[in-house]
């Protein structure tokens, strides 16, 4: 298979699923892997030459994006060999390249009891602060996926997130019922504040 159509294929059916900002990554990165590869066949191409074409790529790059654009590579060989069903070995499995861009193992993460969390946010005065506590802690929620919701994110117990770290364009999660009350109230303060503020202006 011809560079040009496998990267086609890939970009059809794996490519068109992710979020924008994942699509846009991996066409700057398949222009300069058609740029290296130009004509060849996929099954010419060695283990030996991809590490170079990754050295070339991630050289002057932070690790963590040396290591995101190896596992984009590798992602593509990968669809090959499983949805293509090419009979070849992924290069980007050799024992040299996958030691060279290897992810570091991860540290222990300390996680808080439940009785301390419940004290963290018994203990806030702040009815946002509660409510972002509360959001992360009883629903599951990461910090940055509470702070991008928006009112019509809302609806009585399910809330949708917007560009969640899964990749996905959206995800569903419900809250309990007590925490839905205590944020339709917070929404319906806030509005009435902002529209005192606007009506103070003129």
């Amino acid at each position: 298979m011809q560079i040009s159509d496998a990267i086609r294929t890939f970009k059809t059916q794996q490519i068109a699923t992710l979020k924008r900002s994942t699509q846009v990554h991996y066409a700057t990165l398949f222009d300069h892997f058609l740029q290296h590869f130009s004509g060849r066949e996929i099954e010419s191409i060695t283990a030996g030459e991809v590490g170079q074409f990754l050295e070339s790529q991630t050289a002057s790059k932070a690790k963590s994006t040396r290591r995101l654009i190896y596992a984009q590579v590798k992602a593509f060989f990968n669809f090959l060999i499983n949805e293509c069903l090419m009979d070849i070995k992924n290069p980007c499995a050799h024992p040299l390249i996958a030691r060279q861009y290897k992810y570091p193992k991860p540290a222990t993460r300390e996680i808080l009891d439940k009785e301390l969390v419940d004290q963290l946010i018994y203990s806030t005065t702040s009815d946002r602060d509660r409510l972002i506590l509360e959001l992360q802690a009883r629903c599951g929620l990461r910090i940055g996926e509470v702070l991008k919701l928006r009112a019509a994110d809302v609806s009585d117990r399910k809330l949708t997130i917007r560009e969640p770290k899964s990749g996905k364009e959206s995800e569903i999660a419900f809250m309990p019922e007590q925490i839905a009350k205590r944020l339709a109230e917070y929404m319906v303060a806030e509005h009435i504040c902002r529209r005192r503020s606007e009506r103070g202006r003129f």
